[in-house]
């Protein structure tokens, strides 16, 4: 999405508005399972701590899933109680499962959760929601590893949380810095879009939800919360650790592979500074720059190490043909996914052809001040040749990110997404991480489909493009709606992890 950049000054995000009393702005969702004990006290604590703080009319909703005990019969009291409490009932356990079923059916625009056990000290509720609200970001975080957070809890879950969030930085490059803390929000118009690319229905759930909205570009506000741990807690921490390290080696895998749609999720909500045609500043240039430099200097070295190792039993001119074209090869790929941002295997094996020309030109150039070098002198020392190889390298390099910036990965900024006529690749791939989707804007008449409850992905979800795939919204302060009636959903989903 582009905006007019006439007037000089970004747009701002608009806040959204209270609307008229009785008219949830939050909704708070409890999931909860055999809770019998804890329910009513976590109910009413939240609830008067709703009341004295929170300046928007909010919501309570009961997420029961598949107790046994006494829990839906105090949850049901509780809905006839208190006006603003409600209850949903799922006939299969599951946190995500119930955070799916009761988000997809609510209305309010701002849309958060906490465990039953309230570890997570109130007073940090205000903060987590007021940057969804303003509009300045897309979901929020508490997080208990974060500098100014003061916690109490054993060693055994320190250790165990902080090693989960290591594996997340190593494997997934995640960088927010508390996954599995039970106090979470996002936006409504958000989750629209996210929830149906999330697959796990049980304890991996915020974390697959973190990692796709982080590698989409969307924004994530993070806030120390003071956590004490509860003793009593019914998690079972061996079996979550397994599904959640199952989990992470899904999610790598689908981002690995470029199976993950997430193209169709870069900065779709709200105006974006990167986003504005701003005269004479060509954009992603000073990105493209420093990943051009990384990838160069590492291929540079690469390449000086195949010469070096191909000299021993061959001529200069071989040598620097065999490790030119290797290292071309390896730095081709690289500039595709790190530099220029181009996922998925569309269109590599043209990247690579026109790769191949750069490299051409590159071994013209090095072939070239070899031949001069050798003509200047019979015998040069091999010092010598380096830094002969060196110059020209710098030399073809300054040529290479020009040719790669123009040629093999032009960055199309005609509003439209390529299509295979054009580019040879899938419909609704982008060409480079700074082109965004062309539209967010629902036409007339029409508007998005609703998430699926039950975590099944719609076809158009898994291929950009699909006619059926709803547009994008546009993040705006739309007017906050009344809440649906709660009422009971029975899940008819198969299996269950947990």
């Amino acid at each position: 999405m582009r905006t007019d950049s006439s007037s000089g000054t970004l747009p701002a995000r608009e806040h959204l508005p209270a609307g008229d009393a009785g008219t949830p702005v939050l909704d708070v969702v409890i999931p909860v399972y055999n809770e019998e004990k804890d329910l009513e006290p976590c109910v009413l604590r939240l609830h008067d701590h709703l009341r004295r703080t929170f300046p928007y009319a909010f919501r309570i909703t009961v997420a029961d899933n598949a107790s046994t005990d006494a829990t839906p019969a105090v949850a049901a009291r509780l809905g006839a109680e208190i006006a603003e409490v409600s209850h949903f009932r799922l006939e299969q356990k599951g946190r995500g499962r119930a955070l799916r079923a009761v988000w997809s059916a609510s209305e309010a625009p701002i849309l958060a959760y906490m465990d039953v056990d309230l570890s997570t000290d109130l007073n940090a509720l205000l903060p987590l929601v007021a940057p969804l609200i303003s509009g300045h970001s897309d979901l929020a975080i508490g997080s208990r590893l974060a500098r100014s957070s003061r916690v109490v809890r054993g060693p055994k879950r320190e250790f165990i949380s902080r090693a989960y969030n290591l594996i997340l930085r190593g494997s997934l490059q995640a960088r927010f810095s508390d996954a599995q803390c039970g106090f979470k929000a996002i936006r409504r118009d958000v989750a629209q879009v996210l929830l149906p690319l999330v697959e796990d229905t049980g304890w991996f759930f915020d974390t697959e939800m973190l990692v796709l909205a982080e590698r989409a570009g969307l924004r994530i506000h993070e806030v120390p919360v003071d956590w004490v741990d509860d003793p009593d807690s019914t998690v079972h921490i061996v079996r979550t650790a397994t599904e959640d390290l199952k989990g992470v080696w899904r999610v790598g895998k689908a981002l690995a592979s470029g199976s993950l749609s997430l193209d169709r999720l870069a900065r779709p909500f709200g105006d974006d500074p990167r986003d504005r045609d701003i005269k004479d500043v060509p954009k992603g240039l000073a990105r493209q720059l420093v990943g051009f430099c990384v990838v160069g200097g590492l291929s540079t070295l690469f390449y000086l190490l195949l010469y070096s190792a191909f000299r021993q039993f061959s001529g200069s001119q071989i040598a620097n043909a065999l490790a030119l074209l290797v290292s071309a090869v390896a730095n081709t790929a690289a500039n595709r996914r790190l530099t220029f941002g181009v996922r998925g295997r569309g269109g590599a094996v043209r990247h690579q052809a026109q790769g191949l020309v750069v490299f051409g030109i590159g071994l013209a150039l090095t072939s070239g001040s070899l031949a001069a070098l050798n003509a200047a002198s019979s015998e040069p020392a091999h010092s010598t040749e380096l830094a002969v190889l060196i110059a020209a390298n710098l030399a073809a390099t300054v040529l290479r990110f020009l040719l790669f910036r123009a040629w093999v990965f032009p960055d199309r900024r005609d509003g439209a997404v390529d299509g295979p006529a054009a580019t040879g690749r899938p419909t609704g791939h982008l060409t480079g991480r700074s082109t965004v989707v062309a539209s967010h804007t629902p036409a007339p008449g029409t508007s998005p489909a609703p998430p699926h409850p039950t975590g099944a992905v719609p076809e158009y979800a898994a291929h950009p493009g699909h006619p059926e795939q709803p547009p994008l919204p546009r993040r705006q302060a739309a007017p906050a709606q009344g809440l649906r009636p709660a009422r009971p959903y029975d899940s008819t989903e198969p299996g269950d992890k947990r």
